[in-house]
């Protein structure tokens, strides 16, 4: 899933992110155009994990976007609850591999149930990928899986913090066992840095006004520790809101993607990807905001479009930097059949790129 351990990445500075994320697009207003790789696919939107109500993601069209080899090495970045990770290794032959990641305990306590020889599971944030792989032997692989963002065990589960349904402690780590609360940080934070943090991350219009109450409200000595808390503060600075939406709800968003580095990580882990993909190997990655999908999307079109030159220089074509990768389809987005059994599905975006045979 997402950083926030000890040996996690050292977040970029917020000013440069501020610059990079100016503008970025709303999944909500994109003009994506879906297409299905597989048409002749059968949904299965209605499959549930084995724990919780939890339901899986584009499960047929991200497996299936992985183009699964019997005997391939596959690496889920993001176990969750399994639904991925079990799908991949019913389509695996006795000489396949799947090796999945993910930070969260409770994540990690669930993959116990896999009893399979073919399946290892590392409890590690993603961005450390290429170097977990390489302990157990592995320089490349057939394809990645990364669905990014939250869960809904976590968001469902009250203590873990991620929500303002409930009254919570504060917390929002994806893993418990280290890093800073989003508590911890409000209580130590400068009301310019958290104004960054949920305009940047939040793409919140109001972050100025929510700042500033927050920051008054811990400086009158009435410590922000729960999601009640944050919710009722959040929502005496905030004047207008989209219809059925929360007025916390932005605000909520960034302080977790910031607690755990989420864009700081999928930046550092989508070269390594670029790096372990064998020809002809499959990345697909599900984002759900604008903010990681647009880092994705440019990701995958920098590699496609390799001719960064100036204009006019001096070179044959034959000598011209080429491809790492080329996209597979166009972005894939949630049936309106799965975001009827799962409205979480609605803003979910799939891209897929293929490793070309380029050194």
């Amino acid at each position: 899933m997402t950083k926030g351990v000890n040996s996690a990445p050292t977040k970029a500075s917020l000013s440069s992110k501020k610059a990079s994320l100016k503008g970025a697009d709303k999944l909500e207003k994109y003009p994506l155009e879906v297409s299905v790789l597989n048409p002749n696919q059968n949904s299965n939107a209605d499959e549930t994990s084995s724990i919780g109500a939890h339901i899986t993601v584009l499960l047929d069209e991200a497996v299936y976007a992985l183009a699964i080899k019997p005997n391939g090495i596959y690496v889920d970045g993001t176990f969750g609850r399994g639904g991925h990770s079990r799908k991949i290794l019913a389509q695996l032959g006795d000489g396949g591999r799947l090796i999945a990641f993910d930070r969260d305990l409770s994540a990690i306590e669930s993959g116990r149930a896999i009893n399979d020889s073919r399946f290892s599971l590392v409890h590690s944030h993603f961005a450390a990928m290429q170097a977990k792989l390489a302990e157990l032997g592995i320089d490349k692989v057939d394809g990645i899986l990364l669905d990014l963002g939250i869960s809904s065990p976590q968001i469902d589960e009250a203590n873990r913090g991620f929500s303002f349904r409930y009254d919570a402690p504060l917390d929002m780590r994806m893993d418990q066992s280290s890093g800073k609360t989003a508590a911890e940080f409000i209580a130590n934070t400068t009301e310019q840095q958290l104004a960054e943090v949920i305009k940047n991350y939040g793409e919140e219009r109001f972050a100025k006004s929510i700042a500033r109450a927050i920051i008054a409200e811990r400086n009158d000595g009435r410590a922000i520790t729960t999601t009640g808390q944050l919710a009722q503060v959040v929502a005496s600075a905030v004047t207008r809101f989209e219809p059925g939406q929360n007025p916390a709800t932005r605000t909520f968003q960034a302080l977790r993607i910031f607690v755990n580095q989420e864009l700081e990580e999928l930046s550092l882990t989508l070269p390594q990807c670029l790096a372990l993909l064998a020809p002809q190997g499959r990345l697909a990655v599900i984002s759900f905001h604008s903010l990681e999908d647009r880092i994705v999307k440019q990701f995958i079109r920098d590699q496609e479009n390799r001719d960064d030159l100036p204009a006019n220089f001096p070179v044959r074509a034959a000598d011209l930097p080429q491809p790492k990768l080329k996209s597979v389809g166009k972005a894939i987005r949630s049936s309106a059949k799965e975001v009827k059994a799962n409205p979480r599905s609605r803003s979910a975006v799939l891209r897929v790129a293929e490793r070309t045979l380029v050194a």
